[in-house]
């Protein structure tokens, strides 16, 4: 009788896991990483388009870049679950998190794109090899400028933050997943076309940009998300025509940097 209760609560256990791991690192929703993804198409040099195009074969940038949330259905996958994200605690200065970001040996989202560039970089990588890092690669370039992938363990990332969106009950993480990008009711070829106009000085900038200052800029758009965003608030129209701006430039960003990281690999 008792290992029988034993082996139900395993179970149980096991399906609350699995339950929980895809919602702690989705990112985006499939429309923005689709966005990124475009963007970045539209600032590869031909040299690095080519040298995508010898793996991906047809498949775009836009259309490869939800595959690392298509492989949750697989278990095989499941060891790249932290990928996605990188835990950060609440007010830390630059440095503090420079710290974390460089002594932190737990695969994370900030460690893992350098060993998937790195993948990349290496002429001895087999094709399956390239193949998965480039759609890792592009993926968790997505997730790298959505702030609630640098947010707080203790909410699993904004995921415990309940709140309503337009009286629906969500979360703060889903409400950044998902909710405002799907609110501007745009494709994601659409979205590309309405954002993609950064200045000259922007794509100087984004393009010069450390990867832990792009963890360290999203921290602090996160940092401003959760001083914004109490429990139990409730957000629509407001919400909406606060941080819109913020968001559309997080994806844009992530795509300019996206772009920037395959141009480096390929010269």
């Amino acid at each position: 009788m008792i290992s029988s209760i034993k082996k139900k609560l395993a179970i149980a256990l096991a399906v609350a896991l699995l339950a929980y791991m895809p919602t702690q690192v989705k990112a985006w929703g499939m429309i923005g990483h689709r966005v990124v993804g475009e963007v970045a198409d539209s600032y590869l040099t031909p040299k690095a388009r080519k040298a995508i195009q010898a793996i991906l074969g047809s498949e775009s940038l836009a259309m490869c870049a939800n595959w690392g949330d298509f492989i949750k259905s697989d278990s095989t996958y499941n060891y790249m679950y932290n990928w996605h994200f990188v835990n950060l605690p609440g007010g830390l200065d630059k440095q503090a998190v420079f710290s974390i970001l460089e002594t932190e040996k737990a695969p994370n989202l900030y460690n893992k794109i350098i060993d998937l560039t790195a993948v990349l970089k290496k002429k001895s990588s087999t094709a399956s090899e390239k193949q998965l890092a480039l759609r890792m690669l592009v993926h968790m370039a997505g997730d790298l400028c959505q702030p609630m992938h640098v947010a707080h363990k203790e909410d699993l990332g904004g995921n415990r933050v309940s709140v309503l969106w337009f009286n629906e009950k969500s979360n703060l993480h889903r409400v950044w997943d998902e909710q405002l990008i799907e609110y501007q009711q745009l494709s994601y070829t659409e979205y590309t076309k309405a954002i993609n106009h950064p200045s000259a000085v922007q794509l100087y900038n984004w393009k010069n940009t450390s990867l832990k200052d792009c963890i360290y800029e999203s921290y602090t758009v996160c940092a401003k998300i959760y001083d914004k965003t109490k429990p139990d608030s409730k957000l629509s129209y407001r919400y909406n025509f606060e941080w819109v701006d913020t968001l559309n430039q997080q994806l844009l960003k992530g795509g300019v940097r996206l772009a920037k990281m395959l141009n480096d690999v390929y010269g």
